[in-house]
């Protein structure tokens, strides 16, 4: 039985919250008596479902069930109640104060809240924390954990492939939101006095120390500058700085209508020919192609990118007379061309991994124990493109076993978006010794149970050939 989440608020953060639970299998529901709720949800959730997916390397499970409901009929059941409210603490207090009276005893009662600490939300009393997301919630995984109760929130939020960071001092505006806003205050006082515009005050961070921050963080990016000397070396170095009037630090300038017009106006100049949906999905699919580049590294959140997949990943098919579902997924923006489809490339990418749920299955996958010593390297694919595929489509591979005789192995692969059959790929690999990186037999063990697959498949392989 699906897991319940009940979502209060369907602002940009709650219907983020609403999307990520709804993806990760959990029955959804939406309290939001302000009127045009439904309609916002709705907007989040085609964005969410368009490309939360193609951050995974296999299927996403199905969708838990979504309803709009009363305060009392959300908290009713529910494993997580998320508060996402406008940022009044008299309001959150009143939220609260009715959750209590209908939540179970040991749901996590969570607020979204950006600046307020669980000793202000709580007034004392209660077990609310803090579990402060970051804007689109779909896809960004850290969640600001803060309050007495979370352990078990920390749980389930990785159970959802999000990264709960869990801090155990309060305070106002917890960590990142206070580093944000010191680069915010400054960023308008370099508008403010004319120093820089908001073009270039992006430019400066998308084309510099973001790209780093993305990867590294702060610290680690600063030790790197201190060379061999390590952090020590760079304060020696750097630290001096420090004292030299370069920020304003708590300052801020005054936001009159005079500099609330030049940001304006600067801000159309630089994105104003887009539309918030345009500039919605441009930010999305840029997020999806930079995670999916951490994930090739294992680095930064591609690392607990790939963690969820594993945690998420279907054990490997057992041997049967049918072709064996070898891999679920949806293709990534990332794998497309400048025609709009699916570039060849990434087809071959396609069988790899399909491949690999077969070697996963004989005890002889990437991770695999038996598989030291000894590998498998692909020595010849024939492959048909049969109908242009397109970012976004889900897809399904089936594999057969045609051959599986002494060093080698014969595999057909056929992909289906749906109904439709898009490509097929036969692919010939050789078992390795990578002692010797030369051809060798596979191990009586590995032998039989590719053979078991091979003789389920004998009548495909009359039909394959």
């Amino acid at each position: 039985m699906p897991l319940k989440a009940a979502i209060l608020g369907t602002g940009v953060i709650g219907a983020g919250w609403a999307a990520r639970f709804l993806l990760a299998g959990w029955d959804v529901a939406v309290h939001d008596p302000a009127p045009g709720a439904e309609a916002r949800l709705s907007a989040t959730l085609n964005a969410a479902r368009r490309v939360l997916p193609m951050l995974s390397e296999v299927a996403l499970p199905p969708e838990g069930a979504l309803s709009f409901v009363t305060l009392e009929e959300a908290a009713d059941g529910a494993t997580w109640v998320q508060e996402s409210a406008p940022e009044r603490l008299d309001l959150k207090h009143e939220i609260w104060a009715e959750v209590q009276r209908h939540a179970p005893a040991d749901a996590v009662l969570a607020s979204s809240t950006s600046g307020f600490t669980p000793t202000a939300l709580n007034e004392g009393k209660g077990r609310v924390i803090v579990a402060h997301p970051f804007n689109p919630v779909y896809l960004i995984p850290l969640v600001e954990l803060v309050g007495q109760h979370t352990g078990n929130a920390a749980e389930l939020l990785r159970s959802i492939g999000m990264y709960p960071l869990e801090i155990s001092a309060e305070i106002d505006g917890h960590i990142a939101d206070r580093l944000l806003e010191s680069v915010w205050r400054e960023a308008l006082w370099l508008v403010n006095d004319g120093v820089a515009t908001t073009e270039q005050i992006d430019e400066a961070i998308r084309m510099g120390f973001g790209l780093r921050w993305a990867q590294m963080g702060l610290f680690e990016t600063y030790r790197l500058g201190g060379g061999d000397g390590g952090f020590a070396q760079f304060l020696a170095q750097f630290g001096p700085a420090l004292k030299w009037p370069w920020s304003h630090l708590t300052d801020v300038p005054d936001l009159d209508d005079a500099l609330v017009q030049k940001i304006a106006a600067q801000s159309d100049a630089q994105s104003g020919h887009m539309t918030t949906a345009e500039l919605t999905t441009l930010r999305d699919d840029n997020l999806v192609a930079l995670l999916r580049a951490l994930k090739q590294r294992d680095a930064g959140a591609g690392k607990l990118l790939n963690t969820h997949d594993k945690s998420i990943t279907p054990p490997p098919p057992p041997p049967g007379p049918e072709p064996l579902l070898t891999l679920r997924r949806t293709i990534p923006v990332d794998w497309t061309d400048y025609n709009g489809h699916m570039n060849e490339s990434r087809y071959g990418q396609l069988w790899s991994d399909a491949g690999d749920t077969i070697l996963v299955t004989i005890g002889m996958g990437p991770d695999s124990p038996g598989a030291q010593g000894a590998s498998w390297f692909t020595v010849d694919n024939h492959i048909k493109y049969l109908t242009e595929v397109h970012a976004g489509e889900a897809c399904e591979v089936r594999t057969a076993v045609l051959l599986a005789e002494g060093k080698k192995l014969r595999l057909h692969h056929e992909m289906w978006v749906g109904n439709t059959l898009s490509a097929t790929c036969t692919q010939l690999l050789l078992h390795i010794d990578m002692a010797t990186r030369r051809s060798a037999p596979p191990t009586p063990e590995v032998a039989e149970k590719l053979r078991a697959y091979a003789e389920a498949h004998a009548t495909l392989a009359a039909a394959f050939g």
